[in-house]
């Protein structure tokens, strides 16, 4: 799977190497181990919900979700929701963003798995344990396809008492 995901150079800006999962979710084959795996991870854990961080997160997460008959939680950028949400702002490198959770789409004390694409920092994983625990979630679990491990994302899950479970890494970014 590994040899599906494809590296750009200097995206989003000139030092970044890019690593992107279009190339993966393009390929079926690839695309159905990728979500067999971390279907096979989330009922290990004992998921009773699967929650996709916007927005690859969905593509993988929806499909985890669907393949285990189990609920899909999105976790939305600010506006995206039609009822009343939960809400929280997080520190991003260079200024601050905010995610939002249908606080009804979470029943108290439901296992919870987060799924997404990838984990670089942590900022955005970190802000959806947090929001989706606030609104009654039990999470101790979230898996990724790539971990991006020399920029901490997935120790700072850890450090929340979240184990992290990607598909595949790559160091030295």
């Amino acid at each position: 799977m590994k040899s599906l995901v494809r590296s750009i150079p200097d995206f989003p800006k000139p030092g970044i190497l890019f690593r992107d999962i279009t190339t993966l979710i393009g390929h079926g084959e690839g695309f159905a181990a990728s979500v067999a795996l971390l279907a096979d991870r989330a009922a290990e854990a004992g998921a009773q919900a699967i929650a996709g961080l916007e927005a690859r997160g969905f593509i993988f997460g929806a499909a985890v979700a669907a393949r285990l008959g189990l609920p899909f939680i999105p976790v939305r950028k600010p506006g995206k929701l039609p009822v009343p949400v939960l809400a929280i702002d997080y520190a991003l490198e260079y200024g601050t963003d905010t995610l939002e959770v249908d606080p009804g789409a979470v029943a108290q004390s439901q296992k919870v798995v987060i799924v997404d694409d990838l984990i670089a920092t942590g900022g955005t994983a970190c802000a959806a344990l947090t929001l989706l625990r606030r609104a009654g979630a039990v999470v101790d679990e979230a898996l990724f396809v790539i971990d991006l491990p020399d920029l901490g994302g997935a120790e700072r899950l850890r450090a929340a008492g979240v184990a992290v479970r990607p598909i595949m890494d790559f160091p030295g970014h």
